[in-house]
Parts: C-alpha cells; structure tokens; sequence
C-alpha cells in the first residue's frame, strides 16, 4: 500500500497539466536573418572614383572603379588634406597634344597628410634622341604648394613630358617606378626600392636614396644626400652624386662615374671622366677609359684603372 502511494505521488509530478500542453507563441519567425558583420564601407568609408576630370574637395578615403582617361588637364586634382587616393590597379591616362596637366595634382597647401597607392599613370611621350615629346601628361604625381606628409607606394608611371613622381621634401616614396619622362624621374625626401629609367635630367632625386635605380641623361643617375645600395647611370652627367655612399655603383659614359664625400665599397666607372671622384674611398674601385680611374684625398684599398689610374693625395695600402 505504501509502495503504491509513493508511484501515484510521482506519477502525478511528472504528469502535464494541460495548460502545459498549449502553444507558447508562433513557430513563425519575424524576418531573414540579418547581418551580423560590418561592410568594408562601415569599416573604411570610401568613395568611388569612376570618371576623370575627379577633384576630391574633402578629407577621406577615395577608390578607383576603372581606368580613367582625360584629353587635357588633370586627372584627380586632390583640393583637401588627409586624403587617401588608391587607385586599385587601374590606369589614370591622357591624350592631350601635346602633353599637358598633371594625373594626381596636390592642388595648395591644404593637401598634408596625403597617401596615393597602387595604381598605374601612362601618357605617350618618347625620348627621340634626348629629345622628349608626344601626347599625355606633364606630370605623374606633383604638387603645387610643398605638402607635407605625402607618401606615394606602388605607383608606375610612364611617358611624362616633365616628371614622373615629384614631390616637395616631407615625403616619402616606395616601390614606385618610372619609365621615360622628360625632367625628373622620382624626387623625394626619401626614396626607397623604386626606379627610374630613361629620365631627361635626373633618375633619382632624394635626401636617403635605399635599393634604388635612376637613369638620368644630362645630370644625373641618382642623387642623394646618403645613397645606400643604389645604382645610377648618365650618359651626360655623373652616375651616382651622393655625400654619402655605401654599397654603391656609379656608371657615365662622358663624366663622373661616382662622385662623393664619403664612398665605402663603392665602384666608379666611366668612359672619358672620372670613375671615382671622392674626398674619402675605401674599399673602392674607380675605372675611367681615356680619363682618371680614381680621385680622392684618402683612399683605402682601393683599385684603379684609368690613364692616369690615380689621382689621390693620401694614398693607404694602394696596389
């Protein structure tokens, strides 16, 4: 009997009431599912550059969407400060007769603080004999009052009539590179793994040249305030001009090779000049054809092979 009290008293816990039983609300749900990540506009808002003429007027993040093509002036004309351009491997182009206006123009001095990256700018001039002249812009990326704080990376710019990146001092240029441009091939304060080919007046003009190429006709290859594993070639002009160079290779075919204060396991060579003209050489070895091989004050473990071979007033541990 208790056995059987103590079933019915379980029974009865476990057992449902019928008010249980009933429906507790609408298996129905109330929508789709929403988002629950952000989009890259809520992370990064950017607007879409689809057309050129484009001025951007106001701070932000700005994209391109196609290549862009002008007929005359400039193509983005950037009026505003912390700005930043990419142009997401599209081509900003001109055909303007004869070449005119600038592709990315920093307009005044409200454009601080501006980032250009990843894209490519392309005109029509040609050298024709050190002579420079066709169709496209002026200029690749320049600006018209100093900016400060501008740094352009991963930009190719092509067929200038004038030059191809070329910015005020506070600045930084990396991994760009430049092919035939009339004037300056790259200035900036510094320039680091780029090059510039077949420039009319310089290749490479910065305070710290690093990893760099610049092939400049009538001035320069590459000058720089310190160069440091940088290679530079003119004709006309001297090779490599820096106060200070390491690592470093020099090449004219009609004055100095490489011309520095300071050289440090450095070569020179030219055809008819100087092929190493410094004040202190070490470790270096200058070669000139009909002209002098090596030129300094001091110079240390140093080779020389030119007519004279050496011109140097201290001479150690010479060969």
């Amino acid at each position: 009997m208790k056995t059987k009290l103590i079933l019915t008293v379980l029974l009865s816990a476990f057992s449902l009431q019928p008010s249980a039983l009933l429906g507790q609300g609408s298996l129905t749900p109330p929508g789709p599912p929403a988002p629950t990540m952000k989009t890259a506009d809520q992370i990064e808002p950017r607007t879409p550059i689809s057309s050129a003429p484009f001025t951007i007027a106001n701070s932000g993040s700005y994209y391109l969407t196609t290549n862009l093509t002008v007929s005359s002036g400039n193509g983005i004309t950037i009026n505003a400060n912390n700005v930043m351009v990419n142009l997401n491997g599209f081509t900003v182009a001109s055909t303007a007769q004869p070449a005119y206006g600038t592709a990315v123009l920093l307009n005044g001095a409200c454009t601080n603080n501006v980032t250009i990256l990843n894209g490519f700018i392309s005109g029509g001039v040609t050298n024709n004999g050190a002579t420079y002249g066709g169709s496209g812009f002026s200029n690749g990326v320049s600006y018209v009052s100093s900016p400060i704080n501008v740094r352009v990376s991963g930009v190719s710019v092509s067929g200038c009539l004038n030059c191809g990146i070329y910015l005020a001092q506070s600045s930084v240029v990396e991994s760009c590179t430049v092919n035939t441009v009339g004037n300056i091939g790259i200035q900036a304060r510094s320039v680091a793994n780029s090059t510039a080919l077949n420039c009319g007046y310089e290749g490479v003009n910065a305070i710290s040249a690093l990893n760099c190429y610049g092939n400049g006709y009538s001035q320069a290859g590459v000058y720089a305030n310190i160069a440091q594993n940088c290679q530079g070639y003119s004709p006309a002009g001297v090779g490599l001009n820096a106060a200070n160079a390491n690592n470093c290779l020099g090449i004219s075919t009609s004055s100095t090779g490489l011309y520095a204060t300071s050289a440090t396991t450095c070569s020179g060579v030219s055809s008819s000049g100087i092929g190493l003209f410094a004040l202190m050489a070490a470790s270096c070895y200058g070669q000139s054809s009909s002209g002098t091989g090596l030129s300094a004050n001091i110079a240390n473990s140093c080779v020389a092979d030119g007519n004279p071979a050496l011109n140097v007033t201290n001479k150690y541990n010479m060969p």
